[in-house]
């Protein structure tokens, strides 16, 4: 089965993040991976439309109960659950790669670090050791490609 790999970050983010959550996208498509996101704004849609146009197989978690037009969603489920949703994002995926990202991120990065997944962090939140369970997966990266090795690299 392919990987799968929720990439998450903030609907409203730098130039600097888009550039890196597309080239992660990119990389992602490249290797077959399915690419997960919560929505089509911001880091979310640069990883999903870099993924999708490199031939990767792409899904969207969306909040509401209705799908926005994006035609770079290959799967599109509508949640009608707002920020709830990040539950399944963050569960969907095999591992997850975090680019920049406010507060939805921070709690997605830590249902998924609760779930027992990889997290790789990209110029993302730093999250302190001590506050971490035994055992918890998390890895940090200085380049896109460094992160998806890493995240290639969980058990899917």
């Amino acid at each position: 089965m392919r990987l799968h790999v929720s990439v998450i970050g903030g609907a409203e983010a730098s130039a600097g993040e888009l550039t890196l959550a597309g080239e992660v996208g990119r990389l992602l498509g490249e290797a077959g991976c399915v690419v997960i996101a919560g929505g089509t704004w911001g880091v979310m849609k640069a990883a999903l439309e870099a993924a999708h146009a490199a031939g990767g197989i792409t899904a969207a978690i969306f909040p509401g109960e209705k799908k926005p037009s994006a035609g770079c969603v290959d799967v599109g489920v509508c949640t009608g659950m707002a920020d709830a949703r990040n539950a399944i994002v963050a569960a969907s995926g095999d591992a997850v790669i975090a680019v920049g990202g406010a507060l939805g991120t921070l709690s997605e990065i830590a249902l998924a670090l609760k779930a027992g997944k990889r997290v790789v962090l990209l110029s993302s939140w730093r999250v302190p050791e001590d506050r971490l369970p035994a055992g918890a997966d998390i890895h940090y990266a200085q380049s896109p490609e460094e992160a998806v090795k890493k995240a290639m690299a969980a058990d899917g």
